[in-house]
């Protein structure tokens, strides 16, 4: 006659209660165990990464592309420059607000003839949404700390895009009389092969392009006056500064591009 379910957890057909008798298992011994995991391989064709390792990305080979050449009568150029070519770069493109530093920085890395990637630092500030500290309702801690976070996060993609073979460009609005958190602190972010150029026209030519501005880019006119007056202290660093004020974005780039030639051709002596 049937039993019914044997109690619960036995696992079996019997009466109530019963439990069916299960053999001893002997040990598994260690050489039958599960294998270890295996463990990951470094591709042959990467460097092992560093204790600061940025990361590496296999690229395909680049061929440069000839670019158009420089014009006469840019930015104290002679006609004759070739400009950057196809160097590898860092540049750090320094001016006040209204200068057209992200607008030149766009078309001089758009007209290259190998890759360069343009880093805005307002793009990276602005990534904050909620809790954004707007500069223009007052400077203060919030907006200070996440100026200087968009500054980290620029320096470390900028460094990703050079030990990829990518040349970068980043614009910012530093200031002579903060070398610390200024051009100081953007080698220490990128590295000290960083050059820096200065863009700086005049008063007016800043305060009728900051004009056309909108959002929170937008700045006073006091602000805007203030900052210009501050970057006046790059006059004597030694630093090539441009005055674009009667150039457009493209002949402002290519004066860029000749400046950048010349340095260069200054750091190898």
């Amino acid at each position: 006659m049937h039993q019914g379910w044997g109690a619960a957890g036995s696992g079996g057909w019997g009466p109530p209660g019963h439990q069916p008798a299960v053999p001893p298992q002997p040990p598994i011994p260690p050489a039958q165990g599960w294998p270890p995991p295996p463990q990951p391989q470094v591709p042959p064709h990467l460097p092992p990464p560093g204790p600061e390792a940025t990361g590496h990305i296999p690229l395909p080979p680049v061929v440069a592309v000839p670019g158009p050449a420089a014009g006469p009568g840019t930015g104290g150029g002679t006609g004759t420059s070739t400009g950057t070519g196809t160097a590898m770069l860092a540049v750090l493109l320094i001016g006040p607000a209204g200068a057209g530093k992200t607008t030149v920085a766009r078309h001089w890395a758009n007209s290259r003839p190998v890759p360069t990637a343009h880093i805005s630092l307002d793009d990276v500030r602005e990534w904050v949404c909620s809790g954004f500290a707007d500069p223009q309702a007052g400077w203060n801690d919030q907006s200070e700390a996440q100026y200087r976070l968009a500054r980290r996060t620029c320096g470390f993609a900028a460094r990703n895009f050079l030990a990829n073979g990518i040349s970068c460009i980043l614009d910012d609005a530093v200031f002579p009389d903060r070398p610390v958190v200024g051009l100081g602190g953007w080698k220490r972010h990128v590295g000290p092969t960083l050059l820096p150029v200065v863009l700086l026209p005049g008063l007016e030519i800043v305060l009728e392009r900051n004009a056309q501005r909108s959002g929170n880019r937008r700045l006073s006119d006091e602000e805007v006056a203030r900052i210009h007056g501050r970057m006046a202290g790059w006059y004597g660093s030694g630093l090539p500064i441009i005055d674009n004020s009667d150039l457009d974005v493209e002949g402002t780039a290519r004066a860029l591009d000749e400046a950048l030639a010349r340095a260069i051709t200054a750091s190898a002596f």
